[in-house]
């Protein structure tokens, strides 16, 4: 062979041999990413060409899926109570993809997760259809229902939890959206997700776990867990040496109180009237670091995945003292989720042992095989239990005598404990102040709900007339009262 011919030759064979590896390299190497890529519409063809397993609370289906009509897209996804539900279901849309539960758990809805292998195989051989499994959540139907309506055409969100195991008993947000209103490929479906992407009041955003807001007075809890944990209070009906003008460090500002009778009150009288002086002071008592560490016991500073993400509420590290003071009676940069206050509340009412936080109780095959199934794991012990008693006794004060009687269910042996709170925000406190209510109910057979709620925004109501106590407290009882009904 001459030499021009041998370079053409091996040119051609090095083209051949780059093909080659290029190709390689994309089946073997790239496949999963291809595969998973969201412009890939195989992927999104193949995850409807069958109907989705079920999201389930209280044995009942609350998705489904229904023929099309569609080519490609042959099965859409349908949602009993949509806007109810949204906020644990998420959604799953043929030309959106898909978020929360059914993102996470798609392997297992569509029948492609590798712990379906088997049932696959079976289908093939008996000719069935491929079928997806079943994700069965920890919800309460009466207690979702509670929050949601109690919720009404105010902005905000409630979540309720099972102290004793962390399951999530309720999780609701307002304004909500209908997962099935853009649930398919059509341009109605495209219209619907439009308007709700340029919707001001966000009704896709997830104000339950995905929202961080001020929380006011109701983290003095967690303020009144570390004073007694750091042995700064040792008798929660002793005097405290708080003056009535008690003044933020390094400010020459006093600290403002909404109530009087504030001046050396008691740890559980100050939290009965909410004295932002006494907490304040009990919060620089403390100190910034020991501070940092209750926050962080109860699980602030830290992502939670339930297993939805939720997003980290916050205790500031860094803060000077005045910054920590403020941060003590939930101002400054204190900013939490309604997830996070209920894990406090949850806590405190389960005698100082934190559960885990979960909303799916067990996966389920096709064949109602168990897949997962799972178990109430501990989390943390941010306090004593005879510290978490006696937040009990301060709590269950405040409904009996103080700010949150419109939280009490008088119902016999249901003791119920609570806070109030009213977190102003904005510059210079300008913008309508947030009301929340934290609170349990227990009974001689421990304590099966904790709530945490919150009302960013009061449709009709005067600001004056925003409270923890007026708008969040009753739609805290109604929930409680769901659960008690509801356990029997």
């Amino acid at each position: 062979m001459n030499k021009p011919l041998r370079r053409v030759a091996i040119f051609c064979g090095l083209l051949v041999l780059s093909l080659l590896l290029r190709d390689n390299w994309l089946q073997f190497v790239r496949a999963d990413e291809l595969n998973a890529h969201p412009k890939n519409r195989r992927v999104q063809i193949e995850r409807y060409s069958n109907e989705r397993g079920n999201i389930v609370v209280d044995g009942k289906p609350i998705t489904g899926s229904v023929d099309s009509g569609d080519e490609y897209f042959k099965y859409k996804r349908t949602y009993t109570d949509g806007p109810m539900w949204a906020p644990v279901t998420g959604f799953a849309s043929q030309a959106y993809d898909a978020n929360q539960i059914e993102k996470i758990e798609d392997g297992i809805l569509t029948g492609n997760d590798d712990r379906l292998f088997f049932d696959r195989t079976l289908a093939m051989f008996t000719g069935d259809k491929k079928k997806g499994g079943d994700v069965v959540t920890t919800l309460n139907t009466a207690a979702q229902k509670a929050a949601f309506e109690g919720l009404g055409n105010n902005t905000g969100a409630v979540v309720a939890i099972e102290p004793s195991t962390g399951k999530i008993l309720a999780l609701a947000s307002t304004p909500s959206y209908d997962p099935s209103s853009f649930a398919g490929y059509s341009g109605k479906d495209e219209k619907a997700w439009v308007a709700l992407e340029k919707d001001k009041s966000k009704p896709k955003l997830n104000r339950a776990i995905r929202e961080i807001y001020p929380p006011g007075s109701v983290f003095k809890v967690v303020t009144a867990a570390a004073a007694l944990e750091n042995g700064k209070v040792t008798d929660i009906n002793a005097p405290t040496d708080t003056p009535e003008g008690w003044k933020i460090p390094l400010s020459t500002k006093e600290m403002v109180n909404h109530a009087s009778g504030c001046a050396k009150a008691s740890l559980n009288r100050a939290l009965e009237i909410s004295c932002n002086s006494v907490f304040a002071k009990l919060g620089d008592d403390v100190g910034r670091d020991k501070m940092v560490e209750m926050a962080e016991k109860f699980g602030f500073n830290a992502e939670q995945f339930t297993p939805v993400r939720s997003a980290a509420s916050v205790y500031d590290k860094n803060a000077d003292r005045g910054g920590n003071a403020l941060s003590s009676i939930g101002q400054f940069n204190t900013a939490t989720t309604p997830l996070q206050m209920a894990m406090v509340t949850a806590a405190i009412a389960n005698d100082g042992k934190l559960m885990k936080p979960y909303m799916i109780d067990k996966l389920v095959a096709p064949n109602l095989d168990v897949i997962k199934q799972n178990e109430p794991e501990e989390m943390s012990r941010p306090v004593s239990p005879e510290n978490a008693q006696l937040l009990q006794k301060m709590m269950e004060n405040v409904v009996s005598n103080g700010t949150g009687g419109n939280a009490d269910l008088n119902m016999r042996g249901v003791k119920v404990g609570g806070k109030t709170g009213t977190a102003q925000h904005g510059e210079k406190n300008a913008k309508r102040p947030y009301a929340w209510f934290i609170s349990y109910a227990k009974d001689d057979r421990g304590s099966p709900v904790a709530v945490a709620v919150i009302v960013e925004d009061s449709a009709g109501t005067n600001r004056e007339d925003i409270s923890g106590g007026g708008l969040a407290a009753p739609i805290a009882k109604a929930v409680m009262k769901a659960v008690i009904k509801s356990r029997g």
